[in-house]
């Protein structure tokens, strides 16, 4: 089959839409119709050089859309469901997956960063030659072939373009909060970082009832936006006395749980030195993968314990639908993160306003 998909062919180089051609389904995939996609920053990364892929790639993780045709041996979803696409799908049964770590799939990691699929193959090709895959999903195009572990059937009733958004920066950051930290009721939380997951991260804080949820951002629209997301207190990150201000929001003692969400040295420093003795650290952020950071010992003592998470600590096939249902019970904020709808063919202009700061999230919509 053939369709159009906006392919990075070399580093700082343009997306071009082209068509790309996709062979038969092997017995566990599953071909999405995409109807949205969003636009992330690991995409821009890889735009840009920071996180090295195998080119020509179709990027995009965060996709949306309904099942067009399963695999043979696919028992989990069947034409017509509506799915949101999980960048990590898991083979179930290995080293990492047996001990409840499916996030750490040895399969999947061995795999995703050669642009391959579970099984080590492609399933795209660009005029007869191979096209990669993007953290297995590639949902910058107008279908997507995805292993069966990484379709994930959610209501119907949530529209497309809201549903996207669950398959990364919701689930990261409303995870790192409720699955992660596991933020206590009443319990006071830092969030660095008012990105889109630094933003969900905030509402996931206030899913848990916590009682004080001081955002903290450079940009005041951001700050803003954090309020109408649940933050209960805002602090410019650039403000000399920012750790003063969240001791004096927090009983003199730092915040109980603080979430990174912002990717970047400083943010990190600031994370432990707004971290309560006996604090809890969940790190969202990422940086280049290179990158040495260097952080001042002394904010790292006290009994504080950190945890790296790349996804929230997600069980798809649990957390997905739990937070779609969330947002038709009107307890999950999904409309406020989309900053702009776009077509296929204006993916270009959509980075490029992710680069100057412009959006929390752009949608493609098909």
């Amino acid at each position: 089959m053939h369709f159009m998909a906006a392919v990075l062919e070399r580093v700082g180089a343009p997306l071009v839409v082209r068509q790309v051609t996709a062979e038969e389904l092997k017995p566990s995939d599953v071909l999405v119709r995409n109807k949205a996609s969003g636009l992330c920053h690991t995409d821009l990364e890889i735009i840009q050089g920071q996180l090295s892929w195998p080119l020509p790639v179709i990027l995009g993780h965060e996709g949306a859309g309904i099942v067009e045709a399963v695999g043979q041996d696919v028992t989990l979803v069947r034409p017509g469901d509506h799915v949101v696409c999980s960048w990590n799908p898991t083979c179930g049964h290995c080293f990492y997956c047996d001990r409840g770590q499916p996030i750490l799939c040895e399969l999947h990691n061995l795999h995703n960063g050669q642009g391959a699929l579970l099984d080590g193959r492609s399933r795209l090709a660009l005029d007869g030659q191979r096209l990669n895959h993007f953290s297995a999903v590639s949902s910058h195009a107008e279908c997507s072939i995805v292993h069966e572990s990484s379709a994930v059937a959610v209501p119907k009733a949530i529209p497309f373009d809201r549903a996207c958004l669950i398959g990364c920066g919701v689930m990261t950051g409303v995870g790192g909060a409720s699955r992660m930290a596991r933020i206590a009721a009443g319990a006071s939380v830092a969030v660095i970082g008012c990105g889109a997951v630094g933003l969900n991260a905030v509402q996931g804080a206030m899913l848990e009832r916590a009682e004080a949820v001081i955002a903290i951002d450079p940009d005041a629209r951001r700050l803003e936006i954090a309020r109408t997301f649940g933050a209960t207190h805002t602090i410019d990150a650039r403000a000399n006395d920012l750790v003063a201000q969240v001791k004096e929001l927090t009983a003199g003692r730092g915040a109980d749980y603080v979430l990174e969400c912002a990717g970047n040295e400083k943010a990190l420093q600031t994370t432990f030195e707004v971290a309560r003795p006996g604090a809890e650290i969940v790190i969202l952020g990422k940086t280049n993968v290179n990158q040495m950071v260097s952080l001042r010992f002394g904010s790292m003592m006290g009994e504080k314990r950190m945890i790296r998470s790349s996804y929230g600590g997600a069980r798809p096939r649990r957390d997905f639908p739990w937070l779609a249902q969330l947002y038709l019970d009107g307890r999950l904020k999904l409309d406020e993160l989309i900053t702009r709808r776009i077509s296929l063919g204006e993916i270009n202009d959509g980075f490029a306003a992710m680069t100057r700061g412009e959006a929390v999230r752009t949608v493609i919509v098909f």
